[in-house]
Order: structure tokens, then C-alpha cells, then sequence
């Protein structure tokens, strides 16, 4: 919602691209069939058409709308977040007009009682978090996917129905010129919360709704307090009220507050409720004097909530389609960008030849589990921002005044922000070799090490599986050249990492200082096999080529 007189696209600092209608070769009577099919532009079904582009699939991507999202929406963007960004050629400009973040402040009764750091140092290209609005998300992304000859984008086209078969799916599209129908050999549903093909499939959402109703206001004001998030409980200007402030670019602040036991949604949404509760957030919360406009609004209730199973046939379930989740720990964009880029990989490996159908079998096990793992964590934080009972509120309140004198109770406020799940019980993992004592296990993603000015591990990785294998100068033996050329023979996309301690040939990556080799646990003959999506298959302190070939078989979904 938008102050009176202005309409949806009418921002105060946002120019709202338009997307025009293209008629398709089905509306001329052309017979097409497409290998991909996704409903849905926001950021999770481009980043699943960016993903496919990467590995050679071409897609065509279908929504209802002709500009963006309006609002600022998901605004935090995770290092592993922008990690999956940097790999489709995009990350560029969301580093540079995103807002990154280390820290984060909670209070109670105006003082603050904790301060929570996020790991960083020197060995990352990337802050733990950035913030920036969804309209520059989409915008970001849906610009790269223009530029692709890979990607079609078709807007003003809104889904009707959808049915599948063995071998495809047909969706009923309506469009301004008339309506026709698609075929696709596979279907990403990308269409959100209220997804039209979970409701044609006859398919439901199941978990939990949270109590509470939170506001979502973004306003803006100059301010040199700097990037972090702040959250404060039992202000003295709204004691009966949680409330959560981040800072935006182009002076765009993000206040969430709760609304009060009792009061009624309708009511708190009219413009003149949201300036009077604006006002005492600016003044006597944030302790700013500057002026400042109202930009957007909207109301948000929590969910913990996701279907029983991720693929459907021919359909896989993406992003808030599959699940819906608390903002609390700025889960929601982060998951959904996850699994984009783990239904992508697979769905190329699967179209391209290079696994069977049933690889996409693994997708759900491994993306519903990180959103149970999500919802366990989110969860937790949602309860203690959001209260369901007097009892919750209770202890939720002894342990805010615990933390005034305590550092020990201090921790009860943490927010559990995102972390990268580890799919360490999946199908496609192996066992994890005891020698290690350090470096992520199998399932976990890469973990980045610094190579040298601007030069990092994750710059380096191929669009396929990756081998780091380590050594001391760069060479390997010829029984794994031999392996890693029959495995190529056989058409599969798999790239040599060397990792080395003394220098090489130009393709060698040194470790100047030690740090990739500390933190891989590694020894020369060390190898790990990496997935396209950066998470580790499997590892070995000595790698056996005949092992090679079998873990590579696993993880493609093979037996």
C-alpha cells in the first residue's frame, strides 16, 4: 500500500521498469515444446532460469504481472546468497547497491542488552549480509535474464490450469491477445504463497500459523547510524510492541512492528495509523530527528509451513510455492534461492543426458529438509519475537531482563540469522573419510579462502562438478588424469581445481599464507568432489581414482 494520491509504481526512489506483452509462436499456431517451463518472475524462478542458462537449457519463464514487485519486500540478501549469485555472472550490482551488514543490536526497555556478530574475515569476498529491496533484486535478475538468449521471458501471461503427463506438463495461458497452450518437458513452480499449481494439483501447505501480525513500513529518512539490525522490545513509546529497523539503500529505512494484543488489522493499515505509529518509532525508538515520507507498507503474519513433497511428476516446487516461512532470521529469499539452484543443476544433469530422471528424486529430501531445518530455527526466533501464549511471554520477558545484568541470558536474544544447510543424509552424499579433522564435510557447501588480492577459491569453480585436489606443486598422477579424461569422454562436465603450496603452472591455485590447506584439513593427495550448487559430494585425505568415478555415479543419482 501506498500513501493517498500515489499509485502502486509511484516510489520515492524507485523507477518501475515496464514489461511489455510478446506474442509467443504458440499464439501464430507454431508447435513448441519447451525443455523448461517456469511460472513465476520473482527472484527464485529467474535465479532457476539463470541457473539453467549456466549449464546450456534454455527456459521460458511465464508471469502474470508487467513491472516487479512492489515494496521493499525481502531486503536481506546471505553471503551464501550472493555465492549462488556470483556463479550465474550476476552478483555485481547487488554488491554494489546492497548494504552490507555484520552485526546487529537487541533492546529492552530502550537499553541495549546484546550485540550478535556474524562470522566474517578476510578470507570471504562477501559480507555475511546485504540489504537491499526486492525491486532491485528482481530487477538485477530479470535484467541478466534479457541479456540471455537462453532465457524467454513472457509477461502479462497469466496461468490458468496445468496438467502433466509421463513425459511433460501443459499449462493454459491467458494472455492480452488471446489464450494458448504450453508444453514443456519439466515445470518449475515459482508463483509464491498462493501458487496456482499447488491449487491445480490439488496440493496443500501444512505446518503452523504464528500469532501476531507485524506491520512492515518503509520510509525514508537520512541517518548516519550505520548498517546493522535493531530490534527492541517494550519500548516506552509502544511498550506492548516488538519492533525490528534496517537500513535500505537511497535512505530507505525497513521498520517492522507487532501489532498490540487486540488490535485490529484492518484499522492498523489506514495510512493516518501507520504515521502515528512511524512518528513514535522515529522519535522515540530510533532517536532520529531528521524528517522523513512514507514510502510503502503491508501486513505480515508468520508461517511455518511447506508441502509433504517438493516434486510432483514433471513439477518441481520452488521457493514460497513449496514453503513459507518466518522473516524472523531473513530465511524466506534465501531458502528459495537454495533451491533454485538445486532444482537447476539437477534439472540440466537430467536434460542434458548426464543422470537419469530419478536424480530430481533427491531434490526433495534435500530441500525440504532445509526448510525443516528452517523452520526449527525460525521457529525459535519467531516464538521469542512473537510470543504465542502469557507463558511464552513470560520467559521471554525474565530473559530480557536477565540479559540487563547477565551475559549468559544475553544469547536467548539471538536471531539465528540464515546459515547454508548441509545435506549430510542425502542420496547423493557419501560417507565422510574420519582422517579430516577440519573443512566442510560432505553435504556442507564450499567454504571460501583468500588466493590474493580480489582472488578467492569461489572465483575459480567450473559450472559442473569441480575436483579441489591438493598437492604441493600442482601435479597430479596419471591414474586421476586418466579417470577425470574418461569421465569427460563419457559427457560429463566435471573441472580440476589444483590447489598447491608451492607455485605451479598458471592454472594452479597457490595457498600463499597456508589458509586453504588449513581450512580443507587437507594434506597433498586431498581431493574433494564438489556439486554444481557448491556443496560437497564427498572427500577423501587420499584420493583412490576408481573412487572418483563411483562418488561421481552417486551424485548424479545413479547406483
Amino acid at each position: 500500500m501506498r500513501p493517498a494520491g500515489r499509485s502502486e509504481t509511484d516510489s520515492l526512489y524507485f523507477d518501475y521498469p515496464y514489461f511489455p506483452f510478446v506474442r509467443p509462436p504458440e499464439l501464430e499456431g507454431e508447435a513448441v515444446r519447451h525443455p523448461v517451463a517456469i511460472v513465476g518472475a520473482g527472484p527464485v524462478g529467474v535465479t532457476a532460469a539463470l541457473e539453467l542458462a549456466r549449464h546450456g537449457i534454455a527456459s521460458v519463464v511465464l508471469d502474470d504481472k508487467d513491472t516487479v514487485n512492489d515494496g521493499s519486500r525481502a531486503i536481506c540478501i546471505s553471503r551464501h546468497s550472493l555465492e549462488i549469485l556470483q556463479k550465474l555472472g550476476v552478483d555485481a550490482p547487488f554488491e554494489q547497491k546492497g548494504l552490507g551488514w555484520t552485526q546487529g543490536r537487541t533492546y529492552f526497555r530502550d537499553r541495549e542488552i546484546y550485540r550478535f556478530r556474524m562470522p566474517h574475515s578476510d578470507q570471504e569476498r562477501y559480507y555475511p549480509m546485504y540489504n537491499l529491496q526486492q525491486q532491485y533484486i528482481e530487477q538485477f535478475l530479470i535484467d541478466k535474464a534479457h541479456a540471455s538468449d537462453l532465457i524467454e521471458m513472457r509477461w502479462q501471461s497469466r496461468l490458468t490450469g496445468v496438467s502433466q503427463s509421463d513425459d511433460g506438463a501443459i499449462l493454459e495461458v491467458t494472455t492480452p491477445e488471446g489464450d494458448y497452450r504450453l508444453e514443456c518437458d519439466y515445470l518449475l513452480a515459482a508463483d509464491g504463497g498462493r501458487s496456482r499449481i499447488r491449487e491445480a494439483l490439488g496440493l496443500s501447505l501444512h505446518g503452523q500459523a504464528y500469532e501476531g501480525r507485524y506491520v512492515i513500513a518503509d520510509v525514508r529518512l537520512k541517518s548516519d547510524f550505520p548498517t546493522e539490525r535493531r530490534a527492541f522490545f517494550h519500548s516506552k513509546a509502544m511498550p506492548d510492541t516488538t519492533i525490528l529497523v534496517h537500513k535500505q539503500p537511497d535512505d530507505i529505512w525497513r521498520i517492522d512492528y507487532q501489532l498490540a494484543s487486540g488490535e485490529d488489522p484492518e484499522e492498523a493499515v489506514l495510512e493516518e495509523r501507520i504515521r502515528e505509529k512511524v512518528e513514535l518509532i522515529v522519535r522515540d525508538v530510533m532517536h532520529e530527528q531528521g524528517d522523513w515520507e512514507l514510502e510503502w507498507w503491508s501486513l505480515y503474519k508468520a508461517y511455518t509451513l511447506a508441502l509433504d513433497d517438493y516434486r510432483h511428476g514433471r513439477v518441481l516446487f520452488i521457493g514460497d510455492s513449496a514453503h513459507l516461512v518466518p522473516i524472523f532470521g531473513v530465511r524466506g529469499l534465501n531458502n528459495g534461492l537454495a533451491d533454485a539452484a538445486n532444482a537447476g543443476w539437477k534439472l540440466a544433469a537430467v536434460l542434458k543426458g548426464q543422470a537419469p530422471d530419478r536424480l530430481l528424486d533427491s531434490y526433495s529430501p534435500e530441500r525440504r529438509g532445509a526448510t525443516l531445518d528452517v523452520f526449527a530455527n525460525a521457529g525459535k526466533s519467531t516464538r521469542f519475537m512473537t510470543p504465542p501464549t502469557r507463558g511464552h511471554a513470560l520467559m521471554r520477558d525474565a530473559a530480557l531482563a536477565l540479559a540487563y545484568h547477565n551475559d549468559y541470558a544475553s544469547g536467548f536474544a539471538n536471531p539465528r540469522q540464515v546459515t547454508p544447510y548441509t545435506y549430510a543424509e542425502s542420496p547423493l552424499t557419501l560417507a565422510d573419510d574420519p582422517a579430516f579433522e577440519a573443512g566442510p564435510i560432505p553435504g556442507a557447501p564450499l567454504i571460501n579462502r583468500r588466493l590474493g588480492d580480489d582472488d578467492f577459491l569461489l572465483d575459480h569453480l567450473g559450472s559442473g562438478f569441480n575436483l579441489l585436489h591438493f598437492s604441493e606443486d600442482g601435479r597430479i598422477d596419471a591414474g586421476l588424469e586418466q579417470t577425470l579424461d574418461d569421465l569427460r569422454s563419457r559427457g560429463l562436465d566435471i573441472t580440476l581445481q589444483r590447489a598447491s603450496r608451492t607455485p605451479g603452472d598458471e592454472k594452479t591455485l597457490v595457498d600463499v599464507d597456508g589458509s586453504l590447506f588449513a581450512g580443507y584439513g587437507a594434506r597433498p593427495g586431498s581431493a574433494y568432489l564438489v556439486r554444481p550448487d557448491r556443496h560437497v559430494a564427498a572427500r577423501w585425505m587420499v584420493l583412490d581414482p576408481a573412487e572418483l568415478t563411483a562418488a561421481l555415479t552417486t551424485a548424479l543419482g545413479g547406483e
